[in-house]
């Protein structure tokens, strides 16, 4: 299905980035949560990764652990 195809290719297009450990997509809710080094990766950088995969973003909240 297409949905399924959009959070693929997200999904990778995030974990490929040095300093993400972990996606999890929402579409039903249109959100992602994104585990990530701020040491290593901006969250400027995932969101302009998950634009470039096609799916708009931006940074609604964070949360630091």
């Amino acid at each position: 299905d297409d949905c399924g195809r959009c959070v693929t290719r997200v999904e990778r297009a995030l974990l490929e980035l040095e300093g993400v450990s972990e996606v999890r997509m929402d579409m039903a809710r249109g959100q992602a949560v994104v585990t990530f080094d701020a040491a290593v990766v901006a969250a400027s950088g995932i969101e302009a990764a998950s634009v470039r995969a096609g799916y708009p973003a931006r940074t609604a909240t964070a949360a630091l652990s």
